[in-house]
């Protein structure tokens, strides 16, 4: 059995920049996530969050780490280059994690108007493979 690291991108976005709005969609990606993969947080080797210059109320990283078992996982937040067409209040992640079968489908969840940045996904009924990762 040969291990790999692999990816799983996800995208979403908030209904304004406030903490509540923002904790409410990052649950929602996040619980997604770990839903449809078969995602062992252990394995995780580090999440990146990027956010749209519209948001700054709250580090999505940080309502990550208050997930169980998310305490040890390396996350990072950074802003995502501001391109003027681009969605608003969007957050983006990407996370890396080892995997014993590098085989496995993966499901990259674009939830709410992030939809539109990978509308090929989003038929994702369970599980997709694209190699896309």
């Amino acid at each position: 059995m040969a291990w790999r690291v692999r990816a799983i991108r996800g995208a979403t976005t908030a209904s304004e920049n406030s903490i509540v709005a923002i904790e409410a969609v990052v649950n929602e990606l996040l619980d997604a996530l770990e839903a449809h993969n078969q995602l062992i947080i252990d394995e995780i080797v580090s999440v990146t969050f990027s956010v749209t210059q519209d948001l700054n109320a709250i580090f999505p990283a940080s309502i990550a780490r208050r997930r169980p078992h998310w305490d040890n996982v390396p996350l990072l937040d950074v802003q995502q280059m501001h391109v003027e067409s681009d969605l608003e209040y969007c957050i983006r992640c990407l996370i890396h994690f080892n995997t014993p079968n590098p085989d496995a489908p993966i499901y990259h969840p674009y939830l709410r108007q992030a939809e539109v940045l990978r509308p090929d996904w989003i038929a994702q009924p369970a599980l997709s493979s694209q190699g896309n990762n």
